[in-house]
């Protein structure tokens, strides 16, 4: 019985090590020209990033991206929204500390979030181009940021 539970091991160590190797080469693999868009139904706003989105209030918009797991990157890099109230809302898979700002005077950034973390950032914008970047030291230096196109 011993011999049996210890080939059972082998086996789980095994098909574990073959999993483990296949999550790292799925997420080697990155486009950095993704894109999301809102869309205004029934009087509310929803963002369409290949992501979950969220019910928000009438006039308000609520954007979803995510740190990269394993690069200094937003998924996606391009969003698109209507003027008015704007949440970008951005979830940590990676095991670095990051968070989402955008550099627009007198909005501040979003908490910096741990792996599995939620950082949120909230502005009323006007028509126009708007970089979003992780406030981190070094990281928008690296790479993360993107831009938000306002219409």
């Amino acid at each position: 019985m011993h011999i049996r539970h210890g080939r059972r091991t082998g086996t789980m160590t095994a098909v574990l090590a073959i999993a483990a190797a296949g999550l790292l080469v799925a997420g080697c693999g990155s486009s950095s020209s993704s894109s999301s868009t809102a869309s205004t139904q029934g009087g509310s706003t929803s963002a369409s990033t290949g992501s979950s989105t969220s019910a928000t209030p009438a006039g308000s918009t609520v954007l979803n991206i995510q740190a990269s797991p394993s690069e200094f990157a937003f998924v996606p890099n391009t969003l698109t929204a209507p003027a008015g109230r704007i949440t970008i809302r951005m979830t940590n898979p990676s095991q670095l500390q990051h968070a989402v700002a955008l550099q627009v005077s007198g909005v501040a950034a979003g908490q910096v979030v741990g792996y599995g973390g939620v950082s949120e950032v909230t502005a009323t914008l006007s028509p126009g181009a708007y970089t979003f970047y992780c406030p981190v030291p070094g990281h928008r230096a690296a790479g993360m940021a993107g831009t938000l196109t306002v219409h």
